[in-house]
Formats: structure tokens, sequence, C-alpha cells
């Protein structure tokens, strides 16, 4: 407990998923938490549910205005800022390349990518000027691999994101400003929901059935919870991580490790049963 005691964070999208869940975390342990969304009564309910060291600012991530506000307006209020978490996002148009609409394409770029850029860049000058900070980045195993998103748009939108972590860690790193990544795997959220067309608590509902159906996806016999990413977000935004620096952390339960050792083993034996006739 307090691993994050009198620091100030913010936290982007925070209103469900991963982001509500590392609000509640990080007030949990000691820190001054700002977090933001676009659903108002939500955030609100949230913020007055969890207490006094939790206060919610409704923001649009793919808004400029809206995250400078966001930002500079935590620092003044609270004098510093120790770390924004940049996770906010939500889903991209599916489909064919031959059938994608670009104009959609575009607005998700601008939220999943571009709302991570806003974050960085607003918040950069405040950490460098005092002389510390973490920058955490939301990316997904997408990012990595094709085939691990129900959108091409989604995919190259966390690709993007994780070599912007690199990128601004090695600038900001020469001012003991850290900028990371985590990359989740299949976490059980209204995400999926939401890909699919599903709006709001809809969308939300979904999230046990999701988890139920992703829990052999990995070697780890469950789906992703929440609760994984907040507690990663927890080490990189604490003091326990001041040496770690450009890194993406993959929490997806070794999901693209390599290939699983059962589907291996099952294609050896259908080898063998080539070779014997």
């Amino acid at each position: 407990m307090n691993r994050l005691q009198d620091k100030v964070a913010i936290i982007t999208g925070g209103t469900s998923g991963i982001g509500l869940r590392t609000v509640e975390v990080f007030a949990e342990e000691g820190a001054t938490v700002v977090f933001s969304g676009r659903r108002e009564a939500e955030g609100k309910a949230i913020a007055d549910k969890l207490g006094d060291s939790v206060h919610f600012f409704r923001a649009d991530a793919s808004i400029e205005a809206d995250m400078q506000s966001l930002i500079q307006g935590a620092a003044e209020k609270f004098g510093k800022l120790d770390c924004i978490f940049n996770n906010a996002g939500g889903p991209a148009p599916v489909g064919s390349i031959e059938t994608v609409d670009f104009d959609k394409s575009m607005e998700a770029m601008t939220l999943l990518f571009g709302g991570v850029l806003l974050g960085i860049k607003h918040a950069a000058p405040i950490m460098k000027k005092q002389g510390f900070g973490s920058i955490i980045n939301n990316g997904s195993i997408a990012g990595h691999l094709a085939g691990y998103s129900t959108s091409m748009v989604y995919s190259s939108a966390k690709a993007a994101v994780l070599q912007l972590t690199r990128s601004a860690a090695m600038e900001l790193g020469e001012s003991n400003v850290r900028v990371n990544s985590i990359s989740p795997g299949a976490i059980a959220t209204g995400i999926f929901g939401k890909a699919l067309g599903l709006k709001g608590q809809a969308a939300e509902d979904t999230a046990q059935v999701a988890g139920e159906v992703l829990s052999h996806a990995q070697p780890i016999r469950r789906a992703g919870l929440p609760d994984d990413i907040a507690k990663a977000a927890l080490f990189l935004a604490s003091d326990d991580s001041t040496f770690v620096n450009a890194a993406d952390f993959l929490v997806d339960g070794g999901m693209i490790g390599g290939r699983h050792w059962s589907a291996h083993q099952e294609s050896v034996r259908s080898l063998g049963k080539a070779f014997t006739g």
C-alpha cells in the first residue's frame, strides 16, 4: 500500500474497463488521481464514490484543447504531475483493406494514436521543468503482430503508439522523464462488444462473456482482467521503476510468446501419423 503516496496522476479514459480499475488502484495506493472521459455523468459518479483524492475532468482525448486543459489544469491545481497514463481508446473499423472506411479509420487513429501523442506533448514540458515524471501509454499485442485485433486500423494505431513510446523515451529520458508502454493481451472488457457494434452499457455487459470465450487464448488459462493492466501501470508509475525507460510490458498471459505447447504437440502427433501412414 501507499506506493503512490503524495503523487499526482492523470488517467485518460477512466470511466470504464482498464482505465477505471487503474483509477481505483492508484487511489488505493495513495495517489491524487485526475481521470478523464467523455461521459460526464459516469465520471462524476465514480469520483463521488472513490472520495476526495479522485477528481473527474470531462475531456475528449482526441481534442488537443481538451488534453491541454486537462494536463495543465491538474498540474496547476496540485502543483506537479508525477504520472500520466494515456489509456483512452476505443474500437476501430473492421473489414478488409478493400472495404475499410477511410474517414472512420482516421477518426480512430486520432483517438488511439493522437490521444497518446497529445498526452505526451502536453505532459512533457511540465515534467521536464520539474525534473521527473512517468508517462505510460496503453499499447496492445495487436501492435506487435498482425491478426490479434478485429481491426487492422486498431493494430496499426497501436504499432504507432509503441514506436512513439520509444522515440519519446529517447528524448525525454535525458530530462529524467520516463516513457513506457503496456501491451495488453486478451483483457475481458467491453471493447470487444464495442468493436462489434454494441453501445454503452450493452457493450460493457459483454465483458464476462468475452472472458469466458478468451480463457483459452493464451497458455495461462484465463482471460486477462483490467486489474492485470492496472497493476502493471502501478509499477511504472511508482518509484520501483525509476530505471525503466523505453520499455513495453507485455501483459498477455504468454499469448504472443510463441506457439502454444498443446497446439504444437498436436501438430507433432499429426505429423507422426502422416509419416507412418
